[in-house]
């Protein structure tokens, strides 16, 4: 008898775009803005500070527009607490935002020294020679926490407004322009009545609304979806899980991995890398297009612990942080038709500015928000800030490095659809020739519309001190979420057990289970990595401070 076969797809619940776009008149009491930028991460950070600087520059020489309000709002209670990279750091962006610094005044841990390729069977290591897109030489190891906080103390001195803590639930819309944000209110119980330490929600109008939410942004999904753009492919997904370890065995290179423990018909590979002389960085990366409803991305990284390559670093450490993180991977041909529109404009991750054959994100991240200042500015100079005179934001992303990189690599991820060995050769030929091979576009679907095979899987049993469980693992998070939260994940009514336990599997953080015959959701251990809002219950804003609070990742 074949078995079952689930297309997330048919499950998954419609984006609640009437929760997310409210096209009502802002409340009497609001906070007024010229620019708001929504997510204080690289790109939102480096938005603000490029436009404060454009700003006293205009003024200083006179020819300036006056003082101009500028805000970023953060849902973390701090900033940096819900960041998550592997940070090997492109300092190209740094270099543009902060033209008079040094890189040993930017915060960056080390420069990489070496780098190391393996393909791995569930023994063995074979060392491979560094694919082009992958040479690290000239960039710099970081803690991606501490890149955001650095970036918020130089908005700060600059005058910018940032509000940690304060998540925004929605657009405010005026016909088809966007005219600012409303909060998520906080002190809700469960049952959505207010409590003692209740805060309404709050109302932000601004001139300009600029979305860095990072990946899979709920916000500028809903934008998406309200306009109507489209993209030539569909923006695929990979989840990221990632641990830091204090150890007691050196490590003087960055090492990634290819091959076991996944299976070869799913895309992805691990990475190790010393932050600093007994602090390592160990990750795992999945494509969400993988076929096997029993694979499980934490599950395969506590496995791959124990793979001699990693054992001999990790063993007799202490693992201090751990985190998961989804990363748009749909490379040019996922990216929006445009990124604009009257009153806003859509940034970083949330614009799909991630390169996977090279593993970078942030300095493209940091160069949308520098280009979305200048084309900002420039509105605010005109008085104009409709579709039509922002569009320039969209003009200068596509002349830059960002498309031009993604551009060149714009195969290599699609390539891996024919399977490991056979998408191995073909991304190589497409390095060599700049992306010329094969000429052709290879179409993606959408990661809810791969089919997932219903079967079995080996039992894992963590030991809690090399390889640890989901739950021990939220733990490490610093998760400081109430247990009393009303939920911010919507499910479909009546989810199966195959695909309830498909969601357990797939979500890095515990939050789905079967019990009494029903799908159970566990919302406060989620760490907001996104996963499941790719292929099953929708991810919606929560209050400010819930989630991880992350340190050193």
């Amino acid at each position: 008898m074949a078995a079952r076969v689930i297309i997330p797809a048919e499950t998954q619940p419609a984006l609640p775009v009437e929760q997310l776009i409210r096209s009502e008149p802002p409340q009497d009491e609001t906070i007024e803005m010229d620019a708001v930028f929504v997510g204080g991460g690289p790109a939102g950070l480096a938005g603000a500070i490029e436009l404060s600087l454009l700003v006293r520059r205009d003024n200083e020489a006179g020819d300036g527009i006056g003082d101009v309000e500028i805000g970023v709002l953060e849902k973390a209670a701090t900033l940096g607490e819900h960041s998550l990279s592997g940070a090997l750091v492109n300092p190209r962006a740094f270099r543009a935002l902060f033209p008079d610094l040094d890189d040993s005044d930017f915060p960056f841990r080390s420069p990489v020294a070496k780098d190391s390729v393996y393909i791995l069977s569930q023994r063995r290591a074979h060392r491979i020679p560094v694919p082009p897109t992958m040479h690290n030489k000239g960039n710099f190891v970081a803690s991606i926490c501490e890149i955001v906080r650095w970036l918020g103390e130089q908005a700060e001195a600059l005058g910018v407004n940032v509000f940690a803590g304060f998540p925004a639930a929605s657009l405010l819309a005026q016909g088809n322009r966007v005219i600012g944000v409303r909060t998520e209110p906080t002190g809700l119980g469960r049952d959505g009545e207010p409590q003692a330490n209740y805060m309404p929600a709050a109302d932000i109008v601004a001139k300009v609304t600029a979305l860095a939410e990072g990946t899979r942004g709920s916000l500028a999904q809903a934008y998406y979806q309200w306009q109507n753009i489209g993209s030539v492919d569909p923006q695929t997904f990979a989840l990221g899980v990632k641990e830091l370890w204090e150890t007691k065995t050196p490590l003087d290179r960055v090492v990634h991995t290819m091959g076991w423990p996944l299976p070869r018909d799913a895309f992805g590979g691990s990475w190790m890398y010393p932050m600093e002389a007994n602090l390592l960085s160990f990750g795992l990366v999945v494509g969400l297009d993988y076929h096997d409803a029993t694979l499980d991305v934490h599950e395969l990284l506590q496995r791959l612990k124990l793979h001699p390559l990693f054992r001999r670093f990790l063993e007799g450490g202490e693992l201090v942080e751990w985190g998961a993180k989804t990363i748009p991977e749909g490379g040019y041909h996922a990216l929006p038709e445009r990124r604009h529109g009257d009153g806003i404009v859509i940034l970083g991750d949330a614009a799909g500015f991630v390169d996977v054959p090279s593993l970078k994100g942030i300095h493209y991240a940091m160069q949308s928000g520098i280009l979305a200042a200048q084309a900002i500015y420039r509105a605010l100079k005109a008085g104009d800030t409709s579709a039509s005179q922002l569009a320039e934001y969209d003009r200068l992303v596509n002349e830059s490095y960002i498309v031009g990189d993604l551009h060149r690599t714009r195969n290599i991820r699609p390539a891996f659809k024919s399977g490991f060995y056979i998408g191995g050769l073909k991304a190589g030929l497409m390095s060599l020739t700049g992306g010329r091979f094969p000429g052709r576009r290879i179409p993606m679907d959408a990661d809810a519309a791969a089919p997932k095979r219903v079967g079995s899987s080996t039992p894992f049993s963590a030991d809690g001190k090399l390889t640890i469980s989901k739950l021990d693992a939220v733990f490490k998070s610093g998760n400081a979420t109430r247990d009393d939260i009303p939920t911010h994940l919507i499910a479909k009514h009546g989810i199966d057990r195959e695909t309830a336990d498909m969601y357990a599997h797939l979500c890095p953080a515990g939050v789905y289970e079967w019990a009494d015959g029903e799908l159970r959701i566990n919302a406060p251990n989620c760490v907001d990595c996104k996963a499941t809002d790719v292929l099953g219950p929708r991810w919606t804003p929560r209050e400010g401070g819930s989630g991880p609070t992350y340190q050193k990742m």
